[in-house]
């Protein structure tokens, strides 16, 4: 019997070199007449690790890591597939306290599972939400939702029942799911890893939420830069069809549900959900006025579900464990667990899935391991581009919506990213107003005007020009911005702006007591 050894095919273990890796290996196995079987599997998200190799054995699997081509021979010298010691031996996967620590429920195949194996995906409970879901009508599918607690995990926040149920009340002919799988927050990766190595719980997702509020057709909008996303969604949607979990008779339950992928525009503002729509219809990215929200005038005028990719991958352990399993982690009206990134200047990056209520110190410090300079972790931003810049003074902050909100600050999809003390941060505030200038779609001034006049007040702070009279300007600004935007694009520029300069004045050269004055 040959034996399996696992080298992830995800996007960041490939450009760790992890293609390279597995070569090596094929070739010095048949160079040594062995018998082997080379498993691309899914990532546990434990990138600095990558690459890891995994092996099977009787025990579990042994993880070797970080591995570079140059330690492959080493590694068939020290016997490694059949449990020789080795210096970057890492014991049983299952076993490193950074997983151990961990309350995997979305992400609970990672790692473990080949992403297009529609075998190995029932074989680790999946489809037993979609099978529970066709056996209830769809106010208790949207029921279970809601009392689920789950909240959007795409920024906002909002209770996915209250949307479901929303279109689920909202007569029709025709309704939509709509996946915002354009993931462009910087820090963040979860859901391309979702896309990449566990596509079918994002399918089964998308297919429960269909049953839920009657929609027979989806569409997953998918981020341009991610061409691995798309071929397996591709080739899983392919699979699921052929094994009757997609198309006009859903396991012989007289139930329809087609899905297909759209590539994104390659625009930030299209993250934002009726800017995806205008796009998914054929047209320029551009956001659209509220009311009427899509949940009723969504996608082509009909109603429509807007989740992102995390939203609707949790949805299956769900249905398939009930409302009160998930209901039971995390803290206040934050509910469930959070897939968390972590980015930047930290010794240990990757994804952690938590429940709400860990600490940022605890994430930067347990997890991250510190920063990779060695030098004091500054600023943490929290919630992408958008977020804003927390002090070490609110690392003790919990990871929950409402904390969040009480020190003015997001959680948004989840992408921590760490900066040491060598930042500078009047230059971050003044890339948050750039960001905004170049991304904005151009339909509100507060957003297009207000960003390009942003960049031009936060340099004469830094040029030390009327630094007083600049910095109420910007505070005037950013109120205009922050109330006046049609969207969280303009609407959320001033989070990372007015936190740099509150948290860090020294950065902008102004005095403390200038910011009080």
């Amino acid at each position: 019997m040959s034996i399996k050894i696992f080298v992830s095919k995800d996007s960041t273990a490939l450009s760790l070199g992890s293609e390279q890796v597995a070569e090596a290996i094929s070739k010095e196995a048949q160079a040594r007449k062995l018998d082997i079987q080379i498993v691309r599997n899914s990532s546990r998200g434990l990138f600095w690790l990558e690459t890891l190799v995994e092996v099977e054995t009787v025990q579990g699997r042994i993880g070797f890591g970080p591995i570079n081509p140059n330690d492959v021979k080493s590694l068939f010298d020290a016997d490694f597939i059949n449990g020789g010691k080795h210096p970057l031996a890492l014991g049983l996967v299952s076993e490193i306290d950074w997983l151990k620590k961990q309350e995997r429920l979305t992400f609970a195949r990672m790692g473990i599972t080949e992403p297009t194996s529609i075998d190995q995906y029932i074989e680790h409970d999946g489809f037993q939400g979609l099978k529970n879901a066709l056996n209830l009508n769809p106010q208790a599918i949207v029921q279970t939702v809601t009392d689920s607690g789950l909240r959007g995990r795409g920024g906002a926040a909002f209770p996915t029942g209250i949307k479901w149920k929303t279109v689920l009340d909202t007569k029709a002919i025709q309704k939509y799911i709509v996946c915002n799988a354009d993931e462009g927050d910087s820090g963040t990766y979860s859901d391309r890893m979702i896309m990449e190595g566990d596509p079918f719980v994002l399918i089964e997702g998308m297919i429960i939420a269909g049953l839920a509020v009657g929609a027979s057709q989806g569409y997953i909008y998918l981020r341009s830069e991610y061409p691995h996303a798309l071929k397996t969604l591709k080739q899983a949607i392919d699979i699921a069809k052929g094994a009757g979990y997609l198309g006009d008779d859903i396991l012989k339950s007289g139930k329809a549900f087609h899905l297909e992928v759209r590539r994104a525009a390659g625009a930030y503002i299209c993250g934002e959900e009726t800017s995806l729509l205008e796009s998914l219809e054929g047209k320029r990215g551009l956001v659209r006025f509220k009311p009427p929200l899509p949940a009723i005038e969504g996608l082509f005028g009909k109603p429509t579900v807007v989740n992102n990719v995390i939203s609707l991958a949790t949805i299956p352990i769900i249905l398939a464990k009930g409302a009160k399993y998930y209901q039971d982690f995390g803290m206040g009206k934050s509910r469930g667990t959070l897939p968390i990134q972590l980015a930047g200047n930290l010794k240990k990056t990757g994804l952690i899935e938590k429940a709400f209520g860990i600490t940022l110190r605890e994430l930067l410090y347990d997890f991250g391991g510190g920063s990779l300079s060695g030098k004091p972790i500054k600023a943490v931003q929290v919630g992408g581009p958008l977020g804003a810049y927390l002090p070490e003074s609110q690392f003790d902050t919990p990871l929950d919506y409402e904390k969040f909100s009480e020190i003015w600050a997001v959680l948004g999809h989840g992408g921590i990213v760490a900066f040491d003390e060598t930042v500078n941060m009047a230059k971050m505030a003044r890339y948050a107003f750039d960001f905004c200038a170049i991304e904005s779609c151009g339909k509100c001034t507060p957003c297009r005007i207000g960003s390009t006049r942003g960049v031009e007040v936060i340099d004469h702070i830094i040029n030390g020009q009327e630094v007083k009279k600049h910095v109420a300007l910007i505070r005037d600004l950013s109120d205009t911005m922050f109330n006046g935007s049609l969207c969280a694009l303009g609407g959320m520029t001033p989070y990372p702006v007015l936190s740099a300069l509150n948290h860090f004045p020294k950065d902008f050269g102004v005095d403390a007591k200038e910011l009080k004055a």
